[in-house]
């Protein structure tokens, strides 16, 4: 069997970034797959679970209620390696494009100091597991270490 691409990506040489991982076809419309690289592949500490489900309501509220790009946003979820997320657009996007957007989305969970939309047993499989504060914290760490300096070191895959 053939590597699937993402395997194919040197995790020794990436960094955290913003990087589109794949584009498929789908009809006749473009969907564009984001690597929201959090934390540096086998240098550092996964993130927790906790922190991760956390992100992931979080992001996935602000992005289907996001007044642009609701109707585009197909898919936010964790990679399963604990390094980051995926997030699937409907378009042709290259990894700039989204930079404000990302901002924006992590700005918003930085600064969240509400009840977890979806955090209750009616509501999520796993609601306890949740950790809001660890949430705002990584949000602010990846802000302050990458998404206010982005390069195109943190844009394409090396």
């Amino acid at each position: 069997m053939e590597k699937i691409t993402s395997f194919t990506i040197d995790h020794i040489k990436l960094q955290p970034g913003v990087y589109v991982s794949r584009k498929d076809t789908v009809g006749s419309e473009t969907v564009t797959t984001f690597d929201l690289r959090m934390t540096s592949p086998n240098e550092e500490p996964v993130m927790n679970t906790a922190e991760m489900h956390t992100i992931e309501h979080l992001a996935a509220t602000f992005l289907r209620n996001h007044p642009v790009y609701g109707s585009k946003t197909i898919y936010f979820g964790p990679m399963g390696c604990r390094t980051g997320f995926y997030l699937l657009l409907a378009g042709d996007y290259a990894s700039r494009d989204i930079v404000p957007l990302m901002i924006e989305l992590f700005e918003f969970i930085r600064d969240f100091a509400e009840d977890v939309p979806g955090a209750s047993a009616k509501d999520c499989g796993n609601y306890l597991d949740m950790n809001l504060p660890m949430a705002n914290y990584l949000a602010n760490r990846f802000l302050d270490q990458v998404l206010y300096h982005l390069d195109d070191a943190r844009l394409i895959y090396p």
